[in-house]
């Protein structure tokens, strides 16, 4: 099982590199079901590898100038604040037994768990729905703040409790909303999970948990070393084909833990 974990790693790095995300939304699930992970310190090892990983794939965007500091800004922030009180206060909040639906006792570690799998199924239709393709209009920017404040907002309260990414809420809000095209909201994208992320790892106070460091960082090495597998392979395959089918293997699992989680318990 550990071994394909390791495995798995690599293949988030990969789908990160390749199709520019989703990947990272399967980081849990590897944890929990693969090495056996608590659900709740599972969230907190993603956010540090979901971080490390964005912030080490947004480098080659950098480089040809495809993230547009502004926009993670100004979307960051928002998203930021709500990472950092999300972890600091609403999870601690949780109660670990919530109540009980016939035999079945609901836990926090099963709460977060269905939470995962409902967005990995939202996810999953992102990634397969085929994108409208419209002519590229050159569009001066303007920031619809309040629904930039709101949507950076539940994304980050999403990634605190859960410890995803977010990019299939992200990439669709700088586009619509920043007017972004989509190669730089990709990139844009990358910058603000990578910041949110590792800042929300670090800002609950992660020093104090039970962190393995050495299990943690060789799992991140091995998802970097995914990216830049990844990295070469968009050069030769179109990443875009293969999101549909990646989409549907995230829509698989998804309903496997909500299963899992409570029909199957």
């Amino acid at each position: 099982m550990e071994i394909l974990g390791y495995i798995s790693s690599i293949i988030i790095g990969i789908s990160l590199g390749l199709i520019g995300g989703g990947g990272s939304i399967l980081t849990v699930p590897v944890l929990v079901y693969l090495f056996k992970v608590d659900a709740l310190l599972a969230t907190s090892y993603s956010l540090f590898i979901v971080g490390a990983t964005s912030a080490i794939g947004s480098v080659n965007y950098f480089k040809k100038g495809l993230v547009n500091v502004k926009t993670a800004i100004v979307f960051g922030i928002p998203a930021i604040i709500s990472v950092f009180l999300t972890r600091a206060l609403i999870v601690p909040a949780i109660p670990d037994e919530l109540f009980t639906i016939g035999s079945l006792m609901i836990t926090k570690s099963i709460l977060i768990m269905v939470i995962f799998a409902v967005l990995m199924i939202l996810a999953s239709y992102s990634m397969i729905k085929k994108p409208v393709v419209k002519e590229q209009i050159i569009e001066k920017q303007k920031f619809n703040y309040p629904l930039i404040i709101v949507e950076g907002g539940v994304v980050g309260i999403l990634t605190g409790l859960v410890g995803a990414g977010g990019g299939f809420l992200i990439i669709p809000a700088l586009v619509v909303l920043s007017k972004l095209p989509m190669k730089e909201a990709v990139g844009t994208s990358l910058v603000i999970i990578a910041a949110k992320s590792l800042i929300g790892f670090f800002g609950e106070g992660a020093l104090g948990h039970d962190i393995k460091w050495t299990f943690m960082i060789t799992l991140t090495v091995f998802a970097i070393i995914g990216i830049f597998i990844g990295s070469y392979l968009s050069k030769k395959i179109d990443g875009n084909k293969l999101k549909p089918a990646f989409g549907w293997f995230v829509l698989v699992m998804g309903i496997y833990i909500l299963l899992k989680e409570t029909v199957l318990k």
